[in-house]
């Protein structure tokens, strides 16, 4: 029996520390994954050939080479395609037959983390099947053959070409800028943007896996100060950053402000709407009550879902959307396109929209009706309790309140509605609020605050300030 760390084959893909003497993610961790992704995908979906890329990070080359030495080794086609962004993997696996693709890449995370994202099809590995891998590895049960490898590292641009066939700019010429935090996306999708007419200011687009002017997560304020002061320095009609792997984007608008992902989903969704009414956009629990109104408002059908890159997109391809999206920034585009979370084709749509008319992005947010809003408020508590927490409150809170329970517990209130739900990616469970007044904010967070009370294994400091702010 291969004995790995099991913690990192988490709920949408694995990661785990790199560095030092507590690695858990290693070349020979690596191996026995892709030994594992190999032989379950041709068992499971028939899978032939296998795309694989890798991020810029410093530790991302040998674990790729340990992967696909343990794909090759399952009998199956292997072709690498080289430094590439995360949805460039994802092109390569839903635009072939029978093809798959794995990406080696730790997204926003310390590079002291990396990961592995792993794909069949328009569809991601989730759940229990990245729990049937680790089965596979600790019983050692793998196929084995002698695989082929080729190399075509042309993919990244075939990808561009074709996510840049995909809008059609207006007559608005567009000034934006693009952070990219020194991951590769400022190597391709700037390039992009200036082959359609968009006047593009380059913020930390050098390719630099250390990440040396601040790590690459634009729904993290901290971390989009100086894409905010870009924007109002040059004037520029918004400005764009992308997360590591460019799965995920953010925007911010012409004043400077941050564009929450769920307001730009209603963006999109308006646009999309014109075009297909009664049109299902797909959108996770954390997400304001007010893209359910606009969604509706605007002849849509709105379909709340699970939080989870892979759990949406599976749910997008089970009722044919044509739209979903995260307020983590993931965001899935299937009107002719396939369904995946594709950042830079986001960052496109979104220029096309703003493109076609007069009205700034901050216009266009502030025609929105508006609510108070708590960031998403992470409190760590441990990932062997912190399942069975949420169960406990939730029960309690069914037994006083409306619950929506497709992933934890929302509850909805008179005049909002608070969330609390286990997180599927690190040992903590997240809050989140939504209410018309500061004092109806204060009474559903107190709510949620006196029943975790009961579980000193939950850090609830977090929670408590925004309780503080709001009073």
């Amino acid at each position: 029996m291969t004995t790995i760390p099991s913690n990192i084959f988490r709920k949408y893909d694995i990661r785990g520390v790199v560095e030092g003497p507590e690695a858990e993610l290693t070349p020979y961790v690596a191996e026995h994954v892709g030994k594992a992704y190999g032989t379950y995908v041709q068992r499971e979906f028939d899978i032939e050939t296998i795309y694989v890329g890798g991020d810029n990070r410093l530790s991302t080359p040998p674990l790729k080479d340990a992967l696909i030495r343990g794909l090759l080794s399952t009998g199956v086609r292997v072709i690498d395609i080289g430094e590439v962004l995360t949805p460039t993997v994802y092109f390569a696996a839903a635009s072939h037959e029978k093809s798959g693709g794995v990406m080696i890449t730790g997204s926003h995370l310390t590079t002291k983390y990396n990961g592995i994202k792993m794909a069949y099809g328009k569809l991601a590995l989730a759940d229990d099947q990245i729990q049937a891998l680790l089965k596979l590895i600790q019983t050692d049960d793998f196929d084995t053959g002698d695989g082929k490898l080729s190399k075509d590292y042309q993919m990244i641009h075939k990808h561009m070409q074709t996510i840049k066939s995909k809008v059609k700019m207006g007559p608005r010429k567009l000034k934006v800028v693009v952070d990219a935090g020194n991951g590769l996306s400022g190597t391709y999708v700037p390039a992009v943007m200036a082959e359609l007419g968009v006047e593009v200011v380059c913020l930390y687009c050098e390719s630099d896996g250390r990440f040396p002017n601040h790590l690459p997560n634009p729904e993290d304020p901290e971390l989009t100060k100086d894409l905010e002061a870009k924007v109002l320095e040059v004037g520029a009609d918004l400005g764009i950053g992308f997360d590591g792997d460019a799965d995920r984007c953010g925007v911010i608008d012409n004043h400077g402000h941050h564009v929450s992902a769920d307001r730009l989903i209603a963006i999109l969704a308006r646009d999309l709407l014109k075009r297909h009414p009664g049109a299902t956009v797909v959108y996770d629990v954390k997400a304001s009550q007010l893209l359910d109104d606009i969604i509706l408002e605007s002849g849509g059908r709105p379909l709340m879902w699970k939080s989870g890159h892979s759990l949406m997109k599976a749910k997008i391809h089970e009722v044919g959307a044509l739209l979903g999206g995260e307020v983590s920034g993931h965001i899935f585009i299937g009107e002719d396109y396939y369904g995946f979370d594709d950042a830079p084709l986001v960052a496109l749509k979104t220029l096309e929209i703003l493109s076609n008319t007069d009205q700034p992005i901050s216009e266009i947010i502030a025609s929105m009706p508006s609510m108070l809003a708590t960031p998403e408020i992470i409190l760590p508590a441990p990932d062997d309790v912190k399942f069975e927490i949420i169960n406990k409150v939730k029960q309690v809170l069914e037994s006083k309140y409306k619950v929506i329970d497709v992933d934890g517990a929302r509850v909805q209130f008179e005049h909002g509605w608070g969330l609390v739900r286990a997180s599927n990616t690190q040992p903590a469970i997240t809050l989140r609020f939504e209410a018309h007044t500061r004092q109806q904010m204060v009474e559903y967070m107190n709510i949620f605050d006196q029943l975790l009370q009961d579980f000193p294994q939950v850090d609830r400091e977090r929670l408590l300030a925004q309780i503080a702010a709001f009073s």
